[in-house]
């Protein structure tokens, strides 16, 4: 046997053996985890409905796992930042990022981003589906959405709305809005739905297209008026207030969901586990009451289906988005 056949043959031994210990080092690694605190991600601020969906689960997620799951806010970007320090952190199971629907919307709005969503995360499960509203100040005049929109058209650029910042789902139904409707408004984007809501209870702005766990007990308070709900149906929390579809917006559905995401190449038993762990928190009694307290449907799917729901998503908001020309560098 020839020198370069021995050297060849014990070259592929050594990278078959080193293959072996890093898979079975991964492999003790995924049975031990969790050993640490686990770090959820949300990439906006505190009061929205990321962050109350993530404080729930979290909870009893950190009694599951028998380890402290820490909520940690990275606002910035329209929900890209957080998104981008999930991304780039190991892909152990130590660092989760709550995404939303907004991630699908920013890969064509964005001109660049430093990560793929599709492909630099892998999707955990879906925790939650929440409406999104159209809501003023108690004190507007508007009653009902045909009103506004009437108010719209008599002072075109005049009414503002705000948004948890530019490329997110509520700045993209606005733009829906106005073209559907041959209104133009005022868009004014902030870093999540706490300031906001502060600023629409103030009157600094004259509405807001919301998800409806932020605004949901100032409607109850009667601080604040739903005009109209964004999906297709009608809200449960809501039964009363009509859809945009109802009010003249015909097939008019945007609603938002928030999942859970780890890292790309987080080993699958881990993924497993998480998903398994949180589809029980999910679709148990107690989270279920809770969702309904918020205004949220809970889901708790699979992470091919969740995989799915972006993809779909993707395709979806990219069409939207480039007819209504939104485009941040």
């Amino acid at each position: 046997m020839t020198q370069p056949i021995v050297r060849r043959r014990a070259a592929l031994t050594a990278l078959a053996a080193a293959f072996t210990l890093g898979l079975a080092a991964t492999t003790a690694a995924a049975q031990a985890w969790p050993a640490k605190p686990i770090n959820l991600v949300v990439p906006f601020p505190p009061g929205g409905s990321s962050d109350v969906l993530a404080r729930s689960l979290s909870d009893k997620l950190s009694q599951s796992l028998g380890q402290p799951v820490v909520v940690e806010s990275r606002p910035g970007a329209g929900a890209t930042l957080g998104a981008d320090y999930v991304a780039k952190a190991r892909p152990d199971g130590y660092t989760l990022l709550m995404g939303a629907v907004h991630h699908t919307i920013a890969t064509s709005v964005y001109r660049k981003l430093p990560y793929d969503f599709e492909k630099s995360f892998a999707p955990i499960t879906t925790v939650a589906l929440v409406p999104n509203v159209m809501v003023v100040n108690a004190k507007s005049s508007a009653r009902d959405a045909q009103a506004l929109i009437a108010q719209a058209k008599a002072a075109p650029a005049k009414l503002s709305y705000g948004s948890n910042g530019n490329g997110t789902v509520q700045h993209l139904i606005g733009t829906q809005l106005s073209a559907l409707s041959g209104i133009e408004l005022l868009h004014v984007p902030y870093k999540g739905s706490a300031p906001l809501t502060t600023d629409l209870l103030g009157g600094q702005v004259d509405m807001s297209f919301d998800t409806l766990t932020p605004v949901l007990q100032h409607i109850r308070a009667g601080k604040l008026r739903a005009l109209a709900v964004t999906t297709a149906r009608r809200s449960s929390s809501l039964p009363d207030v009509p859809t945009l579809a109802e009010s003249g917006l015909k097939d008019f559905d945007q609603g938002t969901w928030f999942g859970i995401l780890a890292p790309a190449g987080t080993p699958k038993e881990i993924v497993d586990r998480l998903n398994t762990e949180m589809v029980k928190i999910i679709q148990s009694p107690e989270f279920r009451k809770r969702m309904e307290e918020i205004g949220a449907e809970p889901v708790g799917d699979t992470p091919a289906q969740m995989a799915a729901q972006i993809r779909g998503d993707t395709v979806k908001y990219g069409r939207l988005v480039r007819e209504a020309r939104v485009v941040i560098d």
